[in-house]
């Protein structure tokens, strides 16, 4: 498809002879004006004239862990994008149960001569993990950044939400609406978002409904991460009268919702739920989730900054730049019932079932 002057104008905000001075590779345009030309083609769909292909800066890794779950293509996406803009282009790496490790695709990408890597929700969250992996990059000078997980003693940044104030967040939500019996749904205990959260539901429960360990080791279900795990883990606490949940991903919470749907329970009438991550498309679910967002843009843009600035020689802080997240309030918590509803027959999911993708 040829590309036209005045779409790729409006797309960078600027002239049509700017475009014009960029695309023949001519002088007297500012860096950061071409490289917005540039990013203008890619985003259009155009192809770069070939003069101009030579002027990436170098190949960038992205490491994910898996595309199903929403938040991850989100995270892909932006980072993509925001590595664009400084000229470098992602070699995007997505592991499958059973496929390519996160070692095997490091192995890859160190073949390509990258000039670093993103490691997003890798094994660096993973506590059981061993992370000599990620020291052993840092010596031999490779730039790295880690989102969301922590290792100390690895000098590299970190990027990762608060899932502390995450998990205080979505208790003290429903502790206003009235709720006092509130269940914790999220993954094995072995990754640091998870024993954060943890951290965070605690804390809250603690202080705003006053119940001991013992209590809350009652009202807490670890699980796989997704919908199954949470449905599952939602039927276990639904036997144990919760009127409130907090979910560790919006997946969950989407399977949360199918567990109290099947017991002829309604959402939020008889039980609230609350997710985490705030999906693309979770708003446009039955009913409209709330959740706790987390700072997707903001989190990839300082990942690719700081990664930008080691490839570059400018050393970002090796420490942990932790973002706030934020509560988005929509249809899927209310008032809490005056008693705990009594689960009845489990009858079909009908329309009114959680969607996106959620079979019933």
């Amino acid at each position: 498809m040829r590309a036209r002057l005045s779409d790729i104008a409006r797309q960078a905000q600027v002239s049509e002879a700017t475009v014009s001075r960029v695309l023949n590779d001519r002088p007297g345009v500012a860096p950061e004006t071409r490289q917005a030309v540039l990013t203008a083609l890619d985003v259009l769909g155009y192809e770069r004239p070939a003069r101009l292909r030579k002027r990436s800066a170098g190949l960038v890794g992205l490491v994910v862990p898996e595309l199903e779950n929403p938040i991850f293509p989100a995270f892909a996406q932006i980072i993509e994008s925001a590595l664009a803009q400084t000229g470098f282009t992602s070699v995007l790496c997505t592991q499958t149960p059973g496929g390519v490790t996160e070692d095997e695709y490091v192995e890859m990408l160190l073949d390509r001569q990258v000039s670093g890597i993103v490691f997003v929700s890798g094994l660096h969250a993973d506590t059981s993990a061993d992370h000599e992996r990620y020291r052993a990059l840092v010596a031999r000078r490779m730039p790295i950044v880690l989102v969301n997980g922590y290792v100390p003693g690895v000098p590299a940044p970190f990027v990762s939400c608060d899932d502390r104030e995450a998990g205080e967040l979505a208790v003290a939500h429903l502790v206003a609406l009235g709720h006092r019996r509130i269940g914790l749904i999220t993954g094995p205990a072995r990754f640091v978002p998870v024993q954060r959260k943890v951290s965070g539901y605690k804390t809250a429960m603690k202080r705003l409904v006053g119940l001991d360990e013992a209590e809350l080791a009652e009202l807490t279900e670890l699980s796989l991460f997704g919908v199954e795990g949470g449905e599952a883990a939602a039927g276990r606490l639904l036997d144990r009268g919760v009127t409130g949940l907090v979910c560790g991903s919006d997946l969950m919470a989407l399977g949360a919702i199918r567990a109290a749907r099947q017991r002829g329970l309604s959402v939020p009438g008889q039980l609230s739920v609350v997710g985490y991550d705030d999906s693309p498309l979770i708003a446009f679910t039955d009913p409209p989730l709330t959740t706790v967002r987390q700072p997707v843009n903001a989190m990839s843009v300082a990942a690719v900054r700081a990664l930008v600035d080691e490839i570059n020689g400018h050393a970002a802080p090796h420490s942990e730049y932790v973002f706030r997240p934020e509560l988005v309030v929509r249809g899927s918590t209310a008032i809490a019932p005056t008693r705990h509803a009594t689960p009845v027959a489990a009858e079909p999911a009908g329309p009114g079932s959680a969607s996106l993708a959620v079979p019933a």
